[in-house]
């Protein structure tokens, strides 16, 4: 893909979820994320092998579901989506060790096709259940959410020119070998300077700067582990993106993987630090 082409397609498709975070209702905003999250599931479905349409279309039925008897059984107290978001942190924990053994889950078994796309419903329900407690968490809920959001942009993109100009040394390179450790660390700058702005935007004070580029730093490292593991998935299949939905960009998944891995972290990290 062309860097032109990555930056005229991500500078048309940005302002309408900029506008969808901070102006709709959250639980127009739920539906309408939780309705682009199972279109990125559909996508998962071809990591795991499955081709046939009426199994994934029950796959898909299936988190649907899910979703809405979470969003059901919560409550005003929000106590399930707030579960589900803890459970998506230990998930992305285990994702650490999974992808510290990239071998594991190879092959064309039903085992393999089951574990996979169990990890697809982990990778996306908390992270929806991470988006909807954020949102709605009083006045400040809109911009705490496009924060999150706009940290995870900056670190795919401080990562992508900052590799594309110094990179040298490989990160994962039996998963995604054009990634690197200097990509990481532009990625890390990119997103701490970006809570120096933020901070009253956020209804913050200075005092609160430390904790903010704390968490800011910890939600972009994750948002790493999300990135190599799609690679990891797409590397299993045998595909080189998820889809061709965005030019430059690939599919949805290819866009959602960062994000999956840092919103529960950002929102369970954010209620820890007592932001």
């Amino acid at each position: 893909m062309s860097r032109r082409q990555r930056i005229t397609t991500a500078l048309i498709l940005a302002p309408l979820p900029i506008l969808a975070l901070l102006f709709l209702p959250t639980p127009w905003l739920a539906a309408l994320v939780a309705a682009v999250m199972l279109a990125g599931l559909w996508e998962w479905t071809a990591f795991a092998g499955i081709e046939d349409k009426t199994p994934r279309i029950l796959f898909l039925t299936a988190n649907a579901l899910m979703m809405a008897a979470l969003v059901w059984g919560g409550g005003p107290s929000l106590f399930t989506l707030k579960l589900v978001g803890l459970v998506g942190v230990a998930w992305w924990g285990l994702v650490c060790l999974w992808l510290a053994r990239p071998g594991f889950g190879t092959g064309d078994s039903q085992r393999a096709r089951g574990l996979k796309l169990l990890a697809g419903s982990l990778c996306v329900v908390p992270a929806w259940c991470a988006l909807g407690w954020l949102h709605s968490e009083g006045d400040f809920g809109p911009r705490w959410t496009l924060f999150a959001v706009l940290l995870v942009w900056a670190a795919d993109s401080g990562a992508y020119f900052a590799g594309s100009r110094w990179g040298r040394r490989k990160l994962a390179p039996a998963i995604s070998p054009g990634k690197t450790w200097e990509g990481v660390w532009g990625g890390l700058a990119a997103s701490a300077l970006l809570a120096v702005p933020a901070l009253p935007l956020l209804g913050l004070g200075w005092s609160s700067l430390p904790a903010l580029v704390l968490l800011t730093v910890l939600t972009a490292a994750i948002s790493v582990v999300g990135d190599l593991f799609e690679s990891l998935m797409k590397r299993h299949s045998g595909v080189k993106d998820s889809g061709a939905l965005f030019p430059g960009h690939g599919g949805l998944m290819d866009r959602l993987d960062s994000l999956l891995a840092a919103l529960p972290v950002f929102v369970v990290g954010k209620a820890w630090l007592g932001l």
